[in-house]
């Protein structure tokens, strides 16, 4: 058998840490390429809701432009209409009930619009929330699967340099007390080393 000197236990020791280097390296490494494929997921995710929530939102805008364009038209008609009123007396109250009834269903028609404007925009508001809440809880789980990652790499490496620092120890103790005493022989299959 061969003895343990200084040399073959840090030769060994520094094996063990490349070793565990190498695996913690590797281990980043796959961490890296799972936030890297998250992190395009979710921002496709994000392009599609855009991509699909920004149409309405200024097919609405465009509607709601072309309403108070209508309204503002209807005003001018009104104006009109009582010139027409002065002159035309018999019909004015058929004309006038028209009126009324396209102004009402204008305002209906506006708020209904604006009505689902709003919801389009609590619906938008509610996605994003929700993305926040899917980010935030990707991120938390990176972080502890990097805690998790440090304490397995680092308990091991810890447990062996203490069991080398044990051994160490031990053969230090054993060199000390055979310099001091000469040991009794030793037969060969009682040695250790």
């Amino acid at each position: 058998m061969t003895k343990l000197d200084n040399e073959t236990i840090l030769i060994a020791f520094a094996v063990v840490t490349g070793l565990a280097m190498v695996l913690q390296t590797i281990i980043l490494l796959a961490i890296s390429v799972a936030v890297r494929k998250t992190a395009e997921s979710i921002r496709e995710e994000v392009e599609n809701l855009h991509s699909s929530v920004m149409p309405v939102i200024y097919e609405t805008r465009d509607m709601l432009a072309s309403t108070q364009g209508i309204l503002t038209n209807a005003q001018e008609f009104l104006a009109n209409a009582q010139g027409f009123l002065n002159r035309m007396t018999p019909k004015v109250e058929a004309v006038t009930a028209d009126l009324a009834q396209i102004t009402r269903t204008l305002r209906v028609q506006t708020a209904e619009m604006q009505s689902s404007a709003v919801e389009i925009m609590d619906r938008v508001k509610r996605q994003s929330n929700r993305l926040d809440e899917m980010v935030t809880n990707l991120l938390d789980t990176v972080d502890r699967a990097g805690g998790f990652v440090v304490n397995a790499v680092n308990k091991p490496v810890r447990q062996i340099s203490s069991m080398l620092g044990s051994v160490k120890a031990v053969i230090e103790s054993l060199r000390g007390s055979q310099t001091r005493q000469p040991a009794p022989p030793v037969a060969d299959e009682d040695r250790f080393f």
